[in-house]
């Protein structure tokens, strides 16, 4: 398996290897020991995160995706799929390692204003600030730009902004929130109405309104509100009413980042069902003789290759400047899919202990649920790829998988 993984990432730079390899060691050493007591929440748990996060960047791990600009060591995506599947071997590294926020990082340097980069990018990248996103609002079925009813007007120089925002991730320690708001005229077509605002959460007006479990278990999601908040004009990310373009490039990039974390939770499944297998208690149940034991685990392996390829692909046609939906949605949707197999799969191996706290195992299937929906539910993006498979053969016979 090692001679394996050794000549898949032969693919990649040398930094991202040696980064891999760094990011491999921290975790399985220093966050995953630590992991039952993180699970516990509170601020104990606060105060250990804060610890590793602190000796993450000692290491010198901390952002490694983020802008090259602003202290990043990893310019390409697909040479950090090597790096993130590492990261993402834990559920709480994400946070550790400042890779939560990776994505608002090139969101802002990409679209934000003087102001912006000052008031929020740096202080992000220099972990005094945590970032969140405000998309879906309560009362509608999912986030579908036709149902935004948030608003944001101009005047004098300021957004006044009203509304609700809920499954809003990490709403319980953010200090600032990108905003899709209305900001056309409701008689304006719909792409052209919306816009992303960042609204810092100490402002007058803004309010949590309540923490969200997920499956029983807070994982950062929570309900927020907006009432006649004001902001400085320049706060607005990209162009005036161009939130729709700007949400869609969000998505892209956000969904391949979470699908790279997700395959390495798939692939710390696949290692917990390897030393199951072997153990003394696997031995004696002679569970490396049994053949649904082997189809478990070749299942798991063969979703998550599938998946990690999938990704590589994806990833290389946004490097390139030619990204392609069809290609994300897929390895988005590959990628929930191996960690739903894997951790169904070791669940089922452990027995009782699986579903018990006695193990990581219990953690990731709450994950794995919800991968099927955050960030575009299996059915919207089947229905969205299926769609534009078949307006290609409108035009073109044959399909090239190239």
């Amino acid at each position: 398996m090692l001679q394996a993984y050794q000549e898949q990432a032969s693919s990649h730079t040398e930094a991202a290897r040696s980064l891999s390899c760094e990011v491999r060691k921290f975790v399985d050493k220093v966050i995953i020991p630590c992991e039952p007591r993180l699970a516990e929440g509170g601020d104990s748990a606060a105060q250990l995160q804060s610890e590793l996060t602190e000796k993450a960047r000692r290491a010198g791990l901390w952002g490694l995706f983020y802008p090259l600009s602003h202290s990043g060591k990893i310019a390409s995506l697909e040479d950090y799929l090597i790096v993130a599947e590492q990261e993402g071997r834990s559920e709480f590294s994400s946070a550790i390692f400042g890779s939560h926020s990776a994505l608002d990082a090139h969101m802002l340097l990409k679209f934000g204003s003087d102001e912006i980069h000052r008031n929020f990018l740096e202080p992000m990248v220099a972990g005094e600030a945590t970032p969140s996103y405000g998309m879906t609002e309560p009362d509608h079925g999912g986030s579908f730009p036709t149902l935004i009813t948030t608003s944001a007007h101009l005047s004098h120089g300021n957004w006044t902004i009203n509304g609700r925002k809920w499954f809003v991730g990490n709403a319980d320690r953010a200090t600032f929130v990108t905003v899709l708001a209305r900001t056309g005229k409701e008689e304006i077509h719909t792409r052209q109405t919306l816009s992303m605002i960042l609204v810092p959460t100490n402002s007058p007006g803004f309010s949590i309104e309540r923490q969200i479990p997920i499956l029983g278990r807070f994982l950062g999601q929570g309900e927020m509100s907006f009432t006649d908040v004001q902001v400085p004009e320049y706060n607005r990310l990209g162009k005036n009413d161009n939130g729709t373009e700007l949400m869609s490039q969000r998505l892209r990039l956000g969904r391949l980042l979470r699908a790279m974390n997700w395959v390495g939770l798939a692939q710390r499944c696949f290692d917990l069902m390897g030393m199951r297998i072997n153990s003394r208690r696997g031995l004696s149940a002679r569970l490396p003789y049994k053949q649904l034991v082997r189809q478990h685990i070749a299942n798991t392996y063969q979703a998550i290759a599938s998946a990690r390829e999938l990704i590589r692909v994806a990833a290389r046609g946004i490097d390139i400047q030619c990204p392609s939906d069809v290609r994300i949605n897929v390895a988005k949707m590959a990628a929930s899919q191996a960690l739903c197999i894997a951790s169904d799969s070791a669940v089922q191996l452990y027995g009782a202990e699986g579903i018990s706290d006695l193990t990581p195992l219990s953690g990731i299937y709450r994950i794995a649920r919800t991968s099927r929906i955050l960030d575009g539910t299996d059915e919207s993006l089947i229905s969205s790829t299926g769609r534009r498979l078949i307006d290609f053969f409108k035009e073109e016979d044959v399909y090239h998988f190239g």
